[in-house]
């Protein structure tokens, strides 16, 4: 991978300031991050994306790390956060649609914006987006997300921390995260300060929102629903993006790793991110 030069703009959006990182030249590819994260999520495999002929572009959410918001943080609509990724591409892509790829909370975000804005994107891939309520039985996972809110009001972070990483039924992970990848070690401050931002505003908003499988089925051509080789037995992560390609009738791909497999392993998750733009 060469060295590529990180350009960092901001754009004015009602209620908030975001602010977005690009990188390389060709068509744009909007890397749109989801929980906790920022836009320095994508740094392992920005630069390999940006090699391979895109402009990428990715940004901090609305409230999170560096995108300030103008007044008192209250809980956060998908809405809201797609009408600022518009605002993104706007900015950075005024005159052409854009390739999108959206992770976690950012997938939902980036599914409410191919249904609202076909003509805006190219191909779309949304990875595990946690939308529980397209579940056969969505009633566990809902409560489990609104049990670690409730965790995180009285008792604090670490609790709901805990909580949050077991299954609705209390088992805990079979894979034990290790270490931080170097790639996003200087994110790390940014996403613990993040953290209570995501699970008192954000976590039970997204996770129990619908989204417009009507505007969805129009644009399906241009879906990709994505789940990690890892979660197929998670079905709060994986199961939302199957029944979503079962009813819009878009192309589901597996990509390597888990929930975050484009921090695990960014240069295997990068080329079936590619596979899948262009295909």
């Amino acid at each position: 991978m060469n060295d590529i030069d990180i350009a960092v703009g901001t754009v004015k959006v009602p209620g908030a300031t975001l602010r977005y990182e690009t990188r390389g030249s060709g068509p744009v590819l909007l890397l749109i991050p989801g929980g906790a994260g920022d836009a320095g999520l994508f740094e392992g495999m920005a630069g390999l994306l940006a090699d391979a002929g895109h402009t990428v572009v990715s940004y901090d959410q609305r409230g999170l790390s560096r995108s300030p918001l103008d007044g008192p943080l209250a809980d956060q609509r998908v809405t809201e956060w797609r009408d600022d990724a518009l605002a993104v591409l706007d900015a950075v892509s005024p005159d052409a649609p854009a390739h999108v790829f959206g992770s976690s909370s950012g997938g939902i975000v980036a599914l409410s914006l191919l249904a609202a804005r076909p003509d805006r994107v190219r191909r779309l891939v949304a990875h595990e987006p946690p939308l529980v309520e397209l579940l056969a039985d969505p009633a566990p996972y809902r409560d489990h997300f609104a049990e670690v809110r409730e965790l995180h009001r009285t008792r604090g972070l670490g609790p709901a921390m805990a909580r949050f990483s077991e299954t609705p039924d209390g088992r805990k992970p079979e894979r034990q995260d290790g270490e931080l990848p170097a790639s996003i070690r200087p994110m790390a401050a940014r996403m613990t300060a993040n953290m209570p931002v995501f699970l008192e505003h954000v976590l039970v908003p997204f996770s129990s929102s619908a989204p417009d499988l009507e505007g969805l089925r129009a644009a399906a051509g241009k879906l990709v629903l994505g789940v990690g080789e890892e979660s197929t037995d998670q079905e709060a992560l994986a199961g939302p993006a199957r029944r979503l390609a079962e009813l819009t009738g878009a192309v589901r791909t597996e990509f390597p790793g888990g929930h975050v497999g484009c921090v695990e392993h960014p240069a295997e998750f990068a080329k079936v991110l590619l596979s899948a733009m262009w295909r």
